[in-house]
């Protein structure tokens, strides 16, 4: 008995240490992206040229994060780990020096954010390394009545850490230390020295695990982004058997998944152009300086970030709707937010206008994983969980840059256009959706 509970208790601090590396990649990760727009316009760089920075990084988490989580199964769950926090940790050191560059003169603003894009390359590559592993390591030490449970409690660190990193975010931001101002950097600077706490923790603390259970495995998560709160097909991904030989495939365009798909890729893009463009908007709504934004900014995102967790966890659980109904309610809820946020003043409408859109997003998520989900049988839920995974992560591609190419060039239109095509979305899902 006694050994059955020193067991357990060594596998509460693995959980609650691998807790910590998802919920820092998290929100290190919406941190930066709630202080850029300010530091893009003190470098006095294109807004285009902010969205474009998490773009790429989004598209090369799309494409590594299978390759990794592949290799999580054949090699070990530690190392990927190691290799994930690693390449957060040095992601970050690259944006926050050349940043600090930037600020202080010593090179041109558009010369430092070409270099935080390389910065942010590292990261897209690199990071998305961990969470599968982290996945895959949580149920090999569940059992499968457990599993379920236990990974959707992992996979919630990243719906907190779009919660702390823009609240945080502000009071990182740092003076002058040896001469040398840091500034707006500070958040890459300090988020890449607690990350490092993270990667020593994990080396010293994490068994080295040189044969994995090869019974579990883990799954490609969706870019951790501003609004991008996890639908849980991930999590199905993970639970689901890596190959057995009756396991179905589905395409794409396969009549069952095919209307729930477009439903998630239309609404998952009006959530990442509503979500990338809103910095800029607190700043020229309220008209302040780059560096007053920074705590305004961070409180709409974590209103935000709030209101979506809510559904979420509080109201979905608690109401008996199916799949077509959330997301027919989600997307009513959302265009109506997002058009109030185009026409937004104030800080107080701004941040009721952007949770209201929040809690429209909220809704539909986690519809379109479930209606994929419902609409095939058992042998093919591994198979649609990764085409979920897919959509939600092609959302961040490219809706960061075409919500805030449109906000240069009308900053209410992000919002009027987002708040149009899930109007749009809603007449298309009213036809083509079917309850299962």
């Amino acid at each position: 008995m006694k050994t059955a509970a020193r067991s357990r208790g060594r596998i509460d601090r693995e959980f609650g240490l691998l807790f910590v590396v998802m919920l820092t990649i998290a929100a290190g990760n919406t941190a930066l992206q709630s202080v850029l727009p300010a530091l893009g316009r003190s470098l006095r760089v294109p807004d285009s040229a902010v969205a474009a920075a998490f773009s790429v990084s989004a598209l090369l988490w799309v494409i590594a994060a299978p390759f990794w989580a592949r290799r999580s199964d054949r090699h070990g769950r530690r190392a990927m780990i190691l290799l994930g926090v690693g390449g957060f940790c040095v992601s970050l050191l690259v944006c926050g020096v050349f940043l600090a560059a930037g600020i202080n003169g010593w090179i041109g603003g558009t010369t430092a954010f070409v270099c935080f894009i390389l910065g942010r390359l590292i990261y897209g590559t690199f990071g998305s390394a961990a969470p599968p592993a982290v996945q895959a390591l949580v149920a090999g030490n569940t059992t499968r009545a457990e599993r379920t449970k236990a990974l959707t409690l992992l996979g919630s660190a990243f719906g907190l850490g779009t919660i702390l990193g823009p609240t945080i975010a502000p009071f990182l931001v740092l003076g002058t230390i040896a001469g040398v101002e840091i500034g707006l950097s500070g958040p890459a600077f300090l988020f890449a020295l607690f990350g490092l706490g993270v990667w020593v923790a994990v080396r010293r603390l994490l068994p080295n695990d040189l044969h994995p259970d090869r019974a579990t495995h883990g799954a490609a998560n969706a870019y951790p982004s501003i609004g991008g709160q996890s639908g849980g097909a991930s999590i199905v991904a993970a639970i689901e058997p890596t190959v057995e030989q009756h396991a179905e495939q589905v395409g794409y365009r396969d009549p069952r998944i095919r209307a729930w798909l477009i439903a998630g890729l239309v609404s998952g893009h009006g959530q990442a152009m509503t979500g990338q463009a809103i910095g800029f908007l607190v700043i020229d709504r309220l008209h302040l300086a780059p560096a007053e934004a920074l705590q305004p900014t961070g409180i709409v995102l974590m209103i935000g970030a709030l209101a979506a967790l809510l559904v979420q966890w509080g109201i979905i659980p608690n109401l008996d709707l199916r799949p077509r109904a959330m997301m027919l309610v989600g997307l009513a809820i959302a265009a109506v937010g997002c058009a109030l946020t185009g026409v937004a003043t104030s800080l107080y409408t701004i941040a009721c206008a952007y949770a209201l859109a929040s809690v429209g997003f909220g809704f539909t998520r986690p519809a379109f994983t479930a209606g994929a989900s419902l609409a095939v049988g058992h042998d093919a839920q591994g198979s649609v969980a990764g085409k979920v995974t897919s959509v939600n992560g092609a959302a961040f591609v490219l809706g960061p840059s075409i919500g805030v190419g449109l906000y240069e060039a009308q900053h209410a239109l992000p919002y009027l256009v987002a708040g149009a095509a899930m109007m749009a979305l809603f007449g298309y899902a009213w036809v083509r959706l079917r309850e299962q």
